[in-house]
């Protein structure tokens, strides 16, 4: 049998450990995927020395927001990144390191799609300073990713990832499964494939059909379905399985790393901890206690930058958020977490305890478990998380 991917989970970290992250995000694509509901938009041609002043203006507000910190992570997400020139990015990382004090070794991500026009600006980004590229790969076979929206191949997708394992440091691929029609059989094929190209990490995702895309609409007309529960969740098991016999575990419900290879960006949100989001659409969440904001800035891609060159940023929200609004924060963004969630520092940031009554109950259905401070969602639990989250804190 293969080892469990939670067989070494690892323990939730203090409050001072969960970090401090920049999210810088470019909205635009060449294409709208058909199952994408992220703030994406497709624009025949961007000004991209205009958008890296206001990206690094609106960066020098949230720093007056975040006051002085040590960064953990820089994460360059949309959109596609990847269409950003690397002297934008460059630009920004500057900008960044003037505002805040960057971490030694600091993870610096961005997101990238593996057509070989973007693959030929990988080498630009790393001298720039991109330490890990995320490759928005999706599939290894053609037909699914014409299905998908896609406007690469699966040869495209294998020349990039072999280039970017060659130029960074880190690599991590996405794939999306739990496709129409796609068997067990099928999708072992393709993940044992994708594992003997992959570097340290990757994520995979169930297809969902989210509201308003084109996916939606073609779904409710009945042009195709997707598994059903059952099926999808022996695929979630198999997924689970396959990577932690290459050495990969699930230390997040659609992630899987080597040892020391979790993405630090993405555990710093999962941790509770404080970030800042800079670009159309960008979220933050800074401060502690009762001085905690939520921040949110104008998604359309040109209200946010006429709004930012006016005034300084393109923020339409700033927020207080309750305690018990932060502690159901903390556990829902934690509870994904195979190392689970310190029960102390729920209780300090809510300022109440969880019911125990109601722990126990869902320790008696096996969806979560309990060790001393330390409580996880079991594998079973991950997979029925809103449920959960729903009985837990109702």
């Amino acid at each position: 049998m293969p080892a469990s991917p939670d067989s070494a989970a690892p323990q939730a970290p203090p409050e001072t450990e969960s970090g401090f992250a920049v999210y810088v995000h470019w909205p635009f694509c060449q294409s709208k995927c058909p199952y994408c509901d992220f703030n994406s938009h497709v624009v025949a041609n961007v000004d991209q020395a205009r958008w890296a002043r206001a990206l690094a203006r609106e960066l020098e507000h949230m720093r007056a927001l975040s006051g002085p910190r040590r960064v953990r992570s820089v994460f360059f997400g949309g959109g596609t990144p990847s269409l950003m020139l690397p002297e934008t990015v460059e630009a920004v990382l500057s900008k960044i390191a003037s505002l805040w004090t960057m971490e030694e070794g600091a993870e610096i991500t961005l997101e990238a799609n593996p057509t070989s026009v973007e693959a030929d600006r990988f080498r630009g980004y790393r001298a720039a300073g991109v330490n890990r590229l995320s490759l928005g790969v999706q599939s290894l076979d053609d037909a699914e990713l014409k299905f998908l929206g896609r406007l690469h191949s699966a040869e495209e997708a294998l020349r990039a990832i072999a280039l970017a394992r060659d130029i960074f440091p880190r690599l991590s691929f996405d794939l999306i499964y739990a496709r129409p029609g796609q068997t067990a059989e099928k999708w072992e094929k393709e993940l044992r494939a994708a594992l003997a190209h992959a570097a340290d990490h990757l994520s995979l995702y169930q297809l969902t059909i989210e509201p308003e895309t084109a996916f939606a609409r073609l779904y409710e007309k009945g042009a195709f379905a997707l598994p059903a529960d059952e099926d999808a969740a022996d695929l979630y098991a198999l997924t689970g399985e396959i990577c932690a016999q290459a050495g990969l575990s699930a230390y997040e419900v659609s992630n899987y790393a080597a040892p020391g290879a979790a993405s630090r960006h993405n555990l710093v949100y999962w941790r509770y901890g404080d970030y800042v989001g800079a670009g159309p659409g960008a979220h933050g969440r800074t401060g502690q206690g009762a001085a905690r904001v939520a921040t949110r800035t104008r998604r359309l891609p040109g209200d946010w930058i006429e709004a930012v060159e006016r005034d300084g940023h393109g923020l339409e929200a700033v927020e207080e958020i309750a305690p018990a609004a932060q502690g159901d924060e903390m556990m829902l963004m934690g509870l994904r977490l195979a190392e689970g969630v310190s029960l102390a520092r729920y209780a300090r940031i809510s300022g109440t305890p969880l019911d125990p009554a109601r722990i126990g109950a869902l320790a008696r259905d096996g969806l979560l478990m309990r060790e001393g401070d330390i409580l996880r969602a079991t594998p079973e639990g991950r997979m029925l998380l809103d449920a959960v989250l729903a009985r837990l804190l109702a």
